[in-house]
């Protein structure tokens, strides 16, 4: 049966995999992911699917991937052994950085250390200024001298970013000959090539992580393909970016900077397609899974994306004011909130009594109590249990038998008997909690952006995130409630419905009113021709082709930027204007005021996106899920729902039987997730197969 395209999304507890046939057929399997080696887990679950419909590997036309490899190279400072050139006098800026600090009064507080040790960082004496001219000219000698040290010190990767380089590469192009010739085969990143935009810590930063983790992500696509071929799966291999699109595996490798936050941009993607085939503009997407809960928007139809972000800064709110604590990017990506909340997450009892959620994780192992794996701390997956919420024999379609006993007895004696509680009253406890440490993401995304919660939709998704989510709109008052189909698998689903996309930028920093439109549009198109060449690369003719432009624009003397659409069309006064008055109504909107005719609007950088249409559309109007397991009547269990309601004998339902619909308290169990409907909510189940909730 050819024509299957599959997505496979790793998570820090399991490993996802979704096949989508073009007539609609869907078939999903989740497996442990095996963290020495990615790529095993992959391949075992591809097979067992392929082996459940009878198929071989070539029946799978592509294969669509979400990664952690990268991010995981920097969160465990295990990427290469980089070195860096740097104009003299900057040798320092991955230290100094730019004097943020995430939390003010904390004198505790250190900042994470430089991915780049300080006796491998070397300088060369040049100086380009600002508008690209040489003040002073980088000797051929000194250029050579400062490579052969880095050489010397057995460097795996060499990163180059010179001052103001983005207005005259030429010193940058030099080194880059010099290393090139002197060590063909050393991974090489100039800062020109990588981002050329003003700002040189962020240059420098985001040009210091793409080479950390080019050599880890090289070998791990170049493994996973070695590992897809022995399998008899000759399908094209495609990597989710952090910005929603897909790009290659030869061109992730160039830059794997894009796709460090892959799998969280899945599920948004997946959550814009379904909220267009359901006429939903405004949505908020959550997504809990094992370790972690992120949040994110769609708007108008639209993904909100953030112009920057950090790896490793704990809770990732794209660039808010408490930044600092994480190594930053600065590459276009989904606008998302995250929190260590997940199913994982332990629960602990701080020195000063008080009951914790997270953000330490229990992982894919040891796991939580009730997986009876040898996990000794009390999670939210065994709070959960004993609240009734779980199946302790259905957990993923009954594969994974559970040990509630064990959960009930830790709990009891680590959280319950030291703060006097009952054990179904702590178990609530910390569900609520791990509730409130969500809700903060929601609220980073909406209401610190000036949205209001209560005029979007909630749509959840992830293995706990339907668990969750009719509580956490409750408490900020949001209507309806939508949980897709295969939920604990979604994000792997999102793959499946995205495009493949190449994003393109440049400083262009001019005040608005004195743009000189022909410059402006020489500039783009220089872009634009990049973007062409990368999609005809990936095999897309010109009708397929799609590009979009965009620009960072603020207030002259603001230092931060929003990003503004530019309409289609010539670009001449009155397009500048129309830029000019939608920066204006994105201020309004985002902080609330907008200034004056008076106050001259300043355009920073400028974007293209390039984005590949394929011939037939992505996913089909209709699924048709597999099922994996025999479905009858499932008992009902008792289940507490808080101290003033308490235990209710709570039916159990599987999600066709939400035809008809139900009015709550239910529980609806699934092959990969579990979605709880309280007191005064209704459920129904909509023509595509989404669960509807609705707060009464």
């Amino acid at each position: 049966m050819p024509g299957f395209r599959v997505g496979v999304d790793i998570g820090g507890t399991f490993t996802d995999i979704v096949f989508l046939h073009q007539d609609g057929t869907m078939h999903t399997r989740k497996v442990s992911s095996s963290v020495d080696n990615y790529a095993r887990a992959i391949i075992d679950g591809i097979s067992q699917v392929l082996q459940a419909i009878s198929c071989d590997g070539a029946c799978i036309e592509e294969v669509l991937h979400a990664t952690t490899v990268a991010s995981n190279a920097i969160l465990e400072l295990k990427g290469a052994r980089t070195g860096l050139i740097a104009t003299k006098g900057f040798r320092d800026i991955l230290e100094i950085r730019n004097l943020r600090m995430p939390r003010l009064y904390d004198l505790a507080w250190q900042k994470p250390p430089p991915l780049v040790e300080r006796y491998l960082r070397v300088t060369v004496d040049e100086r380009v200024n600002v508008h690209g001219g040489i003040d002073q000219a980088l000797d051929r000698v000194d250029a050579e001298t400062a490579v052969d040290k880095l050489l010397a010190e057995g460097v795996e990767a060499i990163a180059v970013c010179l001052l103001n380089s983005f207005a005259n590469p030429v010193h940058e192009l030099m080194l880059k000959e010099i290393i090139t010739r002197r060590a063909p085969d050393l991974p090489c990143c100039i800062s020109f090539e990588v981002l050329p935009e003003i700002k040189e810590y962020e240059r420098t930063s985001t040009t210091v992580i793409n080479t950390y983790v080019m050599p880890i992500v090289t070998r791990y696509l170049a493994t996973l393909r070695e590992e897809l071929d022995r399998s008899g799966i000759a399908a094209t291999l495609l990597l989710m970016q952090s910005n929603g699109g897909l790009t290659t595996a030869q061109a992730a490798m160039q830059t794997p900077m894009h796709i460090i936050e892959s799998g969280p941009a899945a599920g948004v993607i997946g959550a814009q397609a379904l909220a267009r085939a359901l006429a939903l503009p405004n949505v908020i997407t959550f997504d809990m899974g094992g370790t972690t809960a992120k949040a994110a928007i769609v708007e108008r139809g639209e993904v909100a994306r953030s112009l920057e972000y950090q790896v490793g800064g704990g809770m990732m709110m794209g660039s808010r004011l408490l930044t600092g604590a994480g190594y930053l990017l600065k590459v276009p990506a989904v606008d998302l909130a995250e929190v260590g909340a997940g199913g994982g997450s332990i629960v602990w009892i701080d020195a000063g009594g008080s009951l914790q959620v997270g953000p330490r994780s229990a992982g894919a192992s040891p796991g939580p109590l009730c997986y009876d794996l040898g996990g000794t701390e009390p999670t939210i997956t065994d709070a959960n249990v004993i609240l009734g919420y779980i199946n302790p024999a259905y957990l993923v379609g009954g594969a994974l038998t559970l040990n509630p006993d064990k959960a009930r007895r830790v709990f009891e004696a680590t959280i319950a008997t030291p703060l006097g509680l009952s054990l179904a009253h702590a178990a609530y406890g910390a569900h609520q909690i791990a509730a409130s440490n969500m809700i903060r993401a929601i609220k980073a995304v909406s209401t610190e952006r000036g949205r209001d919660p209560r005029d979007y939709a909630l749509l959840a998704f992830g293995g706990n995130g339907p668990l969750f989510a009719a509580g956490m709109a409750a408490a900020l008052q949001i209507r309806r409630i939508v949980v897709p189909p295969s939920p604990g698998l979604f994000s792997a689903f999102g793959l499946l419905y995205a495009d493949v996309e190449h994003h393109y930028s440049r400083t262009f920093r001019r005040l608005l009113h004195s743009v000189n439109p022909l410059e402006l549009g020489e500039v783009w198109e220089q872009l634009a021709r990049q973007a062409v060449d990368q999609l005809k690369a990936d095999g897309f003719s010109p009708d397929q082709m799609r590009l979009r432009k965009s620009a960072n624009m603020h207030y002259q003397g603001q230092t931060v930027e929003l990003t503004v659409p530019v309409r289609n069309g010539a670009l001449d006064a009155g397009a500048l204007a129309d830029l000019a008055e939608a920066f204006g109504q994105e201020h309004e909107r985002t902080y609330g005021h907008r200034a004056g005719p008076e106050e001259p609007v300043e355009m920073v950088n400028i974007q293209v996106v390039g984005r590949g249409i394929p011939e037939r559309p992505r996913g089909p109007r209709k699924l048709s899920p597999g099922r994996y397991a025999n479905e009858g009547r499932l008992p009902a269990r008792l289940a507490y729902f808080g101290p003033q309601v308490g235990w209710l004998e709570t039916p159990v339902l599987h999600r066709s039987d939400l035809v008809t619909p139900c009015e709550g308290p239910c529980i609806i169990e699934e092959y990969d997730a579990t979605c709880v409907v309280p007191p005064k909510a209704k459920a129904v189940l909509d023509d595509f197969g989404n669960i509807l909730i609705d707060l009464l």
